[in-house]
């Protein structure tokens, strides 16, 4: 049975479910709105799913360790798990992950990750952090894939702050996996683009090699709906279904992502990801701060 925990103040009111640690809701009470995408299943069931061991899918459905193959679906499996509940405050609430035997099955690594998540005014911090008590050299990524709810998609913009244009790559629709031989330039208007309806046509915009550390994310009559703050993001997605029908946009803060075309190589060798030492542990963290 799910369990939802929820912190508030003066100026928000989160939820975070234990299954999949999930922010499911972040109500901003200055403008009486829920900001968090719904999970209405007829576009995306989804609020916010933490992205761990990986983020995106791996080529073919499996990725090779030390010679052997292994299944894993999108996105990985964190997601898709109950969390204990090893923390709670009036201002935060931590979550804990820890391999098992299942986990073992398509990820041999021992692990724990614990996502807390904590508030401060109109500020939503996530904050990971990834622990190696094994025996040997652990590799993984993680990312965020919080949406943001909008009237409609077209006409919202991206605003990305003293920047004229960006680098994109796209996925390849066939293959599942990311074109980094083909990038392109995305021109900004002021630092904002235009969200049309065919924004989303070849999946998510994804920019790679740290190029977006803040991104906001303005409803289609100006209003500042969301700013994503993710200093230690490598690649940022943006993200809504194909269409233009969907009222949600997602800010994706990756470390790590999906693989390239015809990536078929080492785990240890997949673009961007990251190598913990035994008894070492990795934090990162990112802001979401609401009505800026």
């Amino acid at each position: 049975m799910e369990q939802i925990r929820v912190l508030e103040n003066e100026k928000l009111r989160i939820q975070v479910n234990d299954d999949g640690a999930e922010l499911c809701s972040i109500y901003d009470k200055s403008r009486g709105r829920e900001a968090l995408w719904t999970a209405d299943p007829a576009f995306w069931a989804r609020h916010a799913p933490v992205l761990f061991p990986f983020v995106g899918k791996v080529n073919g459905g499996y990725y090779t360790y030390e010679g052997k193959q292994y299944p894993m679906g999108q996105h990985g499996f964190a997601r898709d798990r109950k969390f204990e509940c090893v923390g709670e405050g009036e201002s935060y609430v931590t979550h804990r992950l820890k391999a098992d035997e299942e986990s073992r099955k398509v990820y041999p690594f021992d692990f724990v990750l614990e996502i807390t998540h904590r508030i401060e005014g109109n500020r939503v911090t996530v904050e990971w952090t990834v622990e190696n008590p094994g025996e040997k050299q652990m590799y993984f990524s993680i990312g965020g894939h919080p949406g943001f709810c909008v009237t409609k998609q077209e006409g919202c913009r991206l605003i990305f702050d003293g920047q004229d244009s960006l680098e994109r790559v796209s996925i390849d629709l066939e293959a599942a996996a990311v074109d980094a031989e083909h990038p392109e330039i995305l021109t900004l208007e002021k630092g904002a683009y235009y969200v049309d309806r065919h924004t989303f046509d070849k999946d998510a915009l994804i920019f790679d090699h740290g190029q977006v550390k803040k991104v906001s994310l303005a409803n289609t009559d100006g209003t500042n709906l969301v700013t994503m703050l993710c200093p230690d993001a490598l690649s940022v997605g943006i993200w809504a279904p194909a269409g233009g029908e969907a009222p949600f946009i997602c800010l994706e803060p990756w470390i790590g992502r999906c693989d390239n075309v015809g990536f078929a190589g080492e785990l240890k060798d997949k673009f961007d990801v990251q190598s913990l030492e035994p008894g070492k542990s990795f934090r990162t963290a990112y802001d979401i701060l609401i009505g800026e």
